[in-house]
């Protein structure tokens, strides 16, 4: 089984109550492959300028992740500079440059178009659809994430592409303005009319929700003393999820179930360090003791 990746590769400046870093890998496509990759072989397309050095990239070598489809350029990588709140509930962009991310139109490589599972990350819906029309084999899974500029600036584009999609991942507040539904399951209940028959709300320091046809699952978010910087902890979640269901072979009910305490237990990781910094010292020793720990949080006799 391999899963393919697709979106942002960056740099990132952060500022939060715990400190700042000036520049720090970041994007997208780079939290999640390192976060699926403890589960499974990943993908990785996306694209870089020639400030991206060798050093930088050392973050996908030794892990499970092909960095084949990473295209390079003249140019500065994607660059984005944020400052969180007190409570590192809000948060404030303070730059985005795009530089050559601006004319990333994706080519996947041609042993990356049999791709067993897809997440198309938060990149135009346009260019989404482009990279499901260049897979050959029907994956056995596609996931999709979105944001607020594509779900306003471009929703026909946004509806063609979620005609192909199983699961959609976006957070409460842009579920509540794909669907015009302030309650989540009505939300989920217009979502499922779009294609995705799974639909998984991220809700930051609340957990996360996933709704299908069988129902309603919800994990809570892990308690941390210290979170230091919630950047990325959407995408570690995602790879986690994705990668556990890559790497189980299975899309049950229970496998889903338990790819949502992988998620959480990989974003709330993230969170404990500036960047992906906590995510490169990871063993899947921690992991795996988290996700017991999980259990543990929400066991119970009636």
């Amino acid at each position: 089984m391999s899963l393919l990746v697709v979106g942002s590769v960056a740099f990132d400046a952060i500022e939060s109550p715990y400190g700042k870093v000036d520049r720090i890998i970041g994007g997208a496509a780079t939290y999640f492959a390192v976060a699926a990759s403890f589960f499974t072989h990943v993908n990785l397309v996306g694209i870089v300028g020639d400030d991206f050095s060798e050093e930088d990239e050392a973050i996908f070598r030794g892990r499970k992740i092909d960095t084949l489809g990473l295209e390079r350029t003249a140019g500065k990588c994607f660059f984005w500079a944020g400052k969180y709140s007190q409570h590192l509930n809000e948060r404030e962009t303070l730059v985005t440059e795009l530089n050559v991310f601006a004319d990333f139109n994706p080519k996947l490589p041609e042993k990356f178009r049999q791709s067993s599972h897809v997440f198309l990350a938060n990149i135009a819906p346009g260019l989404q659809t482009g990279v499901l029309k260049q897979v050959t084999r029907r994956p056995k899974l596609v996931a999709l994430d979105t944001m607020n500029y594509w779900i306003e600036r471009t929703p026909a584009d946004l509806r063609e592409t979620l005609k192909h999609v199983d699961v959609l991942m976006i957070n409460d507040s842009e579920t509540r303005q794909l669907s015009n539904e302030h309650n989540l399951l009505l939300a989920a209940r217009h979502i499922f009319k779009l294609g995705p028959q799974t639909l998984v709300v991220k809700r930051g320091e609340h957990g996360a929700m996933m709704v299908d046809k069988r129902g309603v699952f919800c994990v809570p978010a892990f308690p941390l003393e210290e979170p230091h910087d919630p950047t990325g902890a959407g995408d570690s979640f995602a790879g986690g999820f994705m990668g556990y269901l890559a790497g189980c072979r299975s899309s049950s009910d229970a496998a889903l179930r338990r790819a949502m305490v992988y998620g959480s237990v990989l974003g709330s990781f993230a969170v404990e360090e500036f960047g992906p910094e906590r995510l490169r010292k990871l063993k899947r020793s921690e992991i795996n003791a988290r996700a017991r720990h999980f259990l543990k949080l929400t066991q119970f006799k009636l």
